[in-house]
């Protein structure tokens, strides 16, 4: 097997309304294509397409993720004073982990994201 790529992270929701709201104008992502006539949106993230989707349309049950996406933003601090005016609540500090400043919230949803710029060289 070889894998490219991933081509796209599943974000769940329990209003698609609501979360096409917040990825689209408080995120500012791009939207770009509804899956067919489905409560289930794509958002393009620079290299990563976020597909949020309504999974109790599909017959799943609904589960925030607890593990952040990472959204790189060339400026942490200045994303999150701007998101900060938008309402948007953070969970600690802005951290530096010597690699990288992160800052963590959550979308509408309780699902974990992250402003994320990476500053050391990949070594």
């Amino acid at each position: 097997m070889n894998v490219n790529a991933v081509d796209f992270v599943v974000v769940p929701t329990e209003n698609i309304d609501q979360a096409v709201e917040f990825y689209e104008n408080v995120l500012g992502l791009e939207k770009s294509k509804q899956w067919g006539d489905q409560p289930a949106w794509e958002f393009e993230a620079g290299n990563l397409t976020l597909a949020v989707w309504e999974p109790t349309s599909f017959g799943q049950t609904f589960q925030s993720h607890n593990s952040p996406i990472a959204l790189q933003v060339p400026d942490v601090e200045e994303a999150r004073k701007e998101l900060e005016g938008k309402g948007i609540k953070f969970a600690i500090d802005t951290m530096d982990s010597g690699v990288c400043h992160m800052a963590f919230f959550q979308d509408p949803d309780g699902n974990a994201l992250m402003l994320h710029k990476r500053y050391a060289p990949v070594a």
